[in-house]
């Protein structure tokens, strides 16, 4: 049975990885897990269609699709306004990820939460609800009345993650761009304003139990959202295992024998086949794949012994 990887989803709140199929895996905080990649990475084709070269794509790439698939998915994205007639609701947002990083975006309103989880935001708010095109156009002019972006590279996200103020910041910055978003003249007529509330995900990330919008208790591993290095490609063969410590958006942070923190970039694992390791393996935390600094922590290539298994499999891990 093949186990082809599709990514890192949110339903529900909570972290999972998915399988080509419509498989999923449960991602529980604390518990070791490891798998081996498998032969070479496939393209995932485009709108729920397969690719019809089963093209073999970078294994550094974040998306995980040959040109001609990559541009077939674009063409029907909203973000590339591909749909422009789409009926449903959609919010305006404020994500933040850390001190001074925020974007503005927009989301379907049926999705709740979800594309914020996606996207790894610590906090955010709504700003406003209504038609797409009122909504994309409220965007822009959000965009640059407020100076904030509409995208915001990983890296940096990341980056920020280790030394993440309070909960009494994170609400603040959030309202004072709030207060600011809504007064401002030029919103489209059709969008309506949402009253403030600042939501924290910090109990979904496994940071710890958000109590009256504070995370408390902490997981272990060092600072919540710290870590030593950055997983950005696998390699035939190449084994990751340790023990899950949290997520964040696509990113799952591992705990391996070492002592270090790894972050796993789930969107390089999208379009792989990947095996599941034998119980010492995962135990011992081994990764034998490339492993990158992550900005503004320590941290470099490294490896470590890992096995094999073989079988069918009930379940990855």
């Amino acid at each position: 049975m093949e186990w082809r990887c599709a990514g890192l989803g949110w339903p529900g709140g909570v972290p999972v990885l998915r399988w080509a199929g419509g498989r999923s895996s449960a991602l529980v905080y604390g518990r070791v897990i490891g798998f081996r990649a498998v032969g070479e990475r496939r393209c995932v084709g485009a709108r729920g269609n397969p690719c019809p070269l089963r093209a073999v794509v970078p294994a550094r790439a974040t998306q995980a699709r040959c040109p001609e698939c990559a541009r077939l998915d674009r063409a029907f994205s909203v973000a590339a306004d591909g749909v422009p007639d789409d009926p449903r609701t959609y919010r305006v947002y404020l994500a933040w990820f850390g001190a001074g990083l925020v974007k503005v975006g927009i989301t379907a309103e049926e999705r709740g939460a979800v594309r914020l989880l996606e996207q790894g935001a610590v906090a955010f708010c709504w700003l406003g609800r209504g038609p797409l095109m009122a909504a994309r156009r409220t965007e822009e002019l959000l965009r640059a009345a407020l100076g904030v972006p509409d995208r915001v590279p990983y890296a940096r996200k990341r980056a920020v993650r280790g030394a993440l103020p309070g909960w009494a910041e994170r609400a603040r910055e959030l309202a004072e761009l709030y207060r600011r978003a809504v007064v401002l003249e030029g919103w489209a007529e059709a969008l309506e304003r949402v009253e403030f509330e600042a939501v924290d995900h910090s109990a979904a990330f496994g940071w710890g139990e958000a109590v009256g919008g504070a995370a408390v208790g902490a997981t272990d591993g060092g600072a919540a959202g710290a870590a030593d290095g950055v997983v950005r490609q696998l390699v035939d063969g190449g084994v990751v295992a340790g023990r899950l410590v949290s997520a964040a958006g696509p990113d799952l942070y591992l705990a391996v024998a070492d002592g270090r923190v790894l972050v796993v970039d789930t969107r390089v694992l999208v379009g792989w086949e990947l095996a599941g390791v034998d119980a010492g393996a995962a135990a011992g935390g081994g990764v034998t794949v490339p492993v990158e600094a992550v900005r503004g922590a320590a941290g470099g290539s490294g490896s470590g012994s890992g096995g094999g298994g073989g079988g069918e499999q009930d379940g990855l891990f």
